[in-house]
Order: C-alpha cells, then sequence, then structure tokens
C-alpha cells in the first residue's frame, strides 16, 4: 500500500464536481481539529502560508482554514455547518475568517456554547456555524447558551427556537451574540464614548522577572537580606532598590489588597537617561540571587547581566498616579494607586500625567455597565472570567469629564439601565 502525501477532492469525488450546474457537495458538516499555528515551532503556520488561503493568519488556528477548505468544497448555495472553538467570533487572529464569513457566505445559525462544555474531554469553549455558500442576507439566528448551563443543550433545537435573537454580521469586528435591548446598549455605549485609544494614556503591562522566586520576595526575606548589609549606606541604597509589587489577584474594585511581597528591582536601566544597576554596589542583594544562579542565568527575560531585569522603558511610570487592573478578571477592578508600587506581569496599568483623567477613567471602568460592555469585546475564558488584553480594553468607550451620572452620560433609558443592575446583582 502507498500513503499519498495529498488528497485530491476532485479526483475522488469525480461525480460531485461533474454534474452539470451544481460542482460541489451540497452538505459539508465536520468537528475540524483544534490546532494553534504557531504550536511546534509554527510548524503548520510555515505548511500553509503560501497555499493561498484568504483567512490564514501566522497565529491563528488550523480549524480556520478548515472552515475555508469547506466552503471551497460547496456548491453554490450548498450548507456547511461545523462545530469548532468558538475563539474566532472575538479574537484576534479572528479577524480574517470573519471577514470571509460576512463576505462570502450568508451566516444562517451561530449557537455560541460559551463556557457550557460540549466535549468532556476537550476544555476548548465552542460554537456550531451554519452558513449558506451564497450573499450574506444580514439575518443570522443566534443563540448563547451560557445562562442557562448544561440542560440548554439536551434539546438544543427547542433552546434557539425560543431564546434566539437575530444579529447582522456584516464586517470582520468581533462576532457577539446579543438580544436587542444588548444590541441598542451597545450602540448607545459606542455613540457617546471616546475608545480609550483616542485618549491621551499609555497602557503597560507589570514587570517579567524571569524567575520570580529569585526576584519577588517576602518581607521576612527583604528583612534578612537589609540585614546581611555591611554598612548603613548599603543598607539605604539596597532598602531604595527593593519595591512593593502587586499582583493580578491583589487588585480589587478601588483598591488593592498589597501582599507584603517586594520586587528586587535590579533593572537594566532607560539607555541615555537612567544608568542600569551594577550588582556589585549591592552584595547583599547579589548573595541572595547568587543562591538562585542556575535558574537565573539562561532565563530569556534578563538585561545585560543575568543580575539584572529585562528593559523596561517606562521604569519611571512605576512611580507616578496609575490605574492598575489585572489581566484575568470575573468583573472589571480598576484601582488608583498615587504610590511608587510595582507590579507583576499579571497586572496592567494606565498612566496619564492628568490625574483627573485617572479618577473619571476608574470611575466609569469600575462601573457595571463597561463591566457588560466589556464582555462583548474581550476573550472570554470559560463561563464568567475575562482577559484584559490592551487590544480590547483599548477599545472601550469612555465619555469626556463632566457628566456624574453614568447611565445618563450613555444615554439610556429606566429598561436598559434595569437590565444592566440585573446583570450586576
Amino acid at each position: 500500500e502507498m500513503v499519498l502525501p495529498f488528497f485530491d477532492w476532485h479526483m475522488m469525488f469525480n461525480d460531485v464536481f461533474n454534474r452539470p450546474s451544481k460542482e460541489g457537495f451540497d452538505i459539508v458538516i465536520g468537528n475540524p481539529p483544534y490546532i494553534q499555528l504557531q504550536n511546534n515551532g509554527g510548524e503548520l503556520a510555515q505548511m500553509y502560508k503560501d497555499c493561498r488561503f484568504s483567512t490564514f493568519v501566522r497565529t491563528g488556528d488550523i480549524y480556520c482554514l478548515f472552515y475555508e477548505c469547506g466552503w471551497k468544497l460547496l456548491h453554490n448555495n450548498g450548507h456547511l455547518c461545523y462545530i469548532t472553538s468558538n475563539k474566532w467570533m472575538r479574537a484576534g487572529y479572528g479577524e480574517k475568517i470573519r471577514d470571509f464569513f460576512a463576505h462570502n457566505t450568508n451566516p444562517m445559525l451561530l449557537v455560541d456554547f460559551a463556557g457550557v462544555k460540549i466535549f468532556d474531554s476537550a476544555t476548548v469553549d465552542t460554537n456550531i456555524l451554519l452558513f449558506e455558500k451564497s450573499t450574506n442576507k444580514h439575518n443570522t439566528i443566534c443563540s448563547v447558551t451560557k445562562d442557562q448551563g448544561k440542560d440548554s443543550i439536551n434539546n438544543l433545537s427547542d433552546f434557539v427556537r425560543q431564546q434566539h435573537t437575530i444579529c447582522d454580521f456584516s464586517s470582520s469586528d468581533s462576532w457577539v451574540v446579543l438580544s436587542p435591548i444588548e444590541q441598542s446598549i451597545k450602540r448607545k455605549i459606542e455613540a457617546v464614548g471616546t475608545p480609550l485609544k483616542d485618549w491621551d494614556i499609555h497602557i503597560y503591562r507589570g514587570v517579567l522577572t524571569g524567575c520570580n522566586e529569585a526576584f519577588i520576595i517576602n518581607t521576612s526575606k527583604r528583612n534578612e537580606i537589609l540585614s546581611n548589609c555591611k554598612d548603613a549606606d548599603e543598607r539605604q541604597r539596597t532598602e531604595e532598590l527593593i519595591r512593593p509589587i502587586l499582583r493580578g489577584r491583589d487588585i480589587k474594585r478601588y483598591g488593592y489588597e498589597w501582599a507584603g511581597l517586594w520586587l528586587i528591582n535590579t533593572h537594566n536601566g532607560i539607555k541615555g537617561k537612567i544608568e542600569r544597576i551594577h550588582i556589585e554596589d549591592y552584595p547583599a542583594i547579589k548573595a541572595h540571587l547568587n543562591q538562585y544562579w542556575d535558574k537565573i542565568e539562561h532565563r530569556a527575560d534578563q538585561g545585560d547581566t543575568p543580575y539584572n531585569l529585562r528593559n523596561c522603558v517606562y521604569l519611571e511610570d512605576f512611580n507616578k498616579p496609575k490605574l492598575f487592573y489585572a489581566d484575568i478578571t470575573q468583573h472589571l477592578n480598576f484601582c488608583l494607586c498615587r504610590d511608587v508600587m510595582y507590579c507583576n506581569n499579571t497586572t496592567y496599568f494606565i498612566t496619564t500625567d492628568n490625574e483627573r483623567e485617572l479618577r473619571h477613567l476608574q470611575k466609569y471602568l469600575n462601573s457595571p455597565l463597561i463591566d457588560w460592555y466589556y464582555k462583548t469585546l474581550s476573550v472570554q475564558l470559560g463561563e464568567k472570567a475575562v482577559r484584559m488584553f490592551s487590544i480590547y480594553v483599548l477599545e472601550i468607550p469612555i465619555p469626556p469629564i463632566g457628566e456624574d451620572n453614568i447611565y445618563e452620560a450613555y444615554h439610556l433609558n429606566a429598561t436598559e439601565i434595569a437590565f444592566i443592575e440585573g446583570k450586576e446583582a
């Protein structure tokens, strides 16, 4: 037996592709594999980059290519139905496949299972998409099962018939299944607010040490290091170098709960502005880090020496007022911090020279309304958690400083306010 390195559909299904005026399959149904193209050093990305897939993205997933391949196998007006990961609906890598669906198909049915697990052996969140190979009629029947739980899928056809809404998916923007009242609220927020990307702000991620056990210490270890300093001058230098640090889990709404952790901030300086830390000036810290030499010597995230942290051009911004928020959270929690405070890489922070803007942003970003809105933008983890990727955070529309009542600022009516308040409860 011989195994061929290709599969020629037209040759293997010659009768299907040689029907007069109906070349191709009537129906394509499947559950494609979910494999990131950049896995294994980008082996699959390299394999498919020159195969002329309009849905190809190097950071994407192979199931996107399966969608396009299935579409090619259909005759005009044929139907495709896949169950796949639902990440394409909002993820950055899904932009091309969303554009492909919007302009090359008629999406007829979309069922988003959100956090409801369909496959016992798979952790991925899934959806079912049914489309026709024809012109987009902008009338997609949609359902989301996340609020109903697994019982909703026992009789899926009844659930969709009773709980569906109609959506118009016409572009590469995120595909979000919303009820009429949710669509109205979303339109009002976007009409009034200015996306954060157009505000005079910067968003940065916290410090990536490459070896937290060496560079992030508790108060007891800090005191031990300070006690090992040879004189008062070294102790003062060392004390100034060890700074308090927050983790994502420490961030609360309007505040934080510091866990008594400290960062050994042996920074790599800022070229032409701040000299990097020379470990010889800090013998007690060097002795501590030497205990982890095998781990810090060859780590990827380091500066000019293994003792130094990686380059950080926004090093000085940790000393300014800033708005902290966690990388992963169930509800949006932003807190204004005026202290000299660092954060690790499970935390982001917003800076601007205008503290009044930070207070304004904190108020709106902590509101139930923006908490709800953000979940229409972001990739979700399971049923409740969201990722606070900057590509999504920067799209949050915030009105200018002035209006104190958030609902009035966005012109929501009583019914819409009651809807948002019910979600918060």
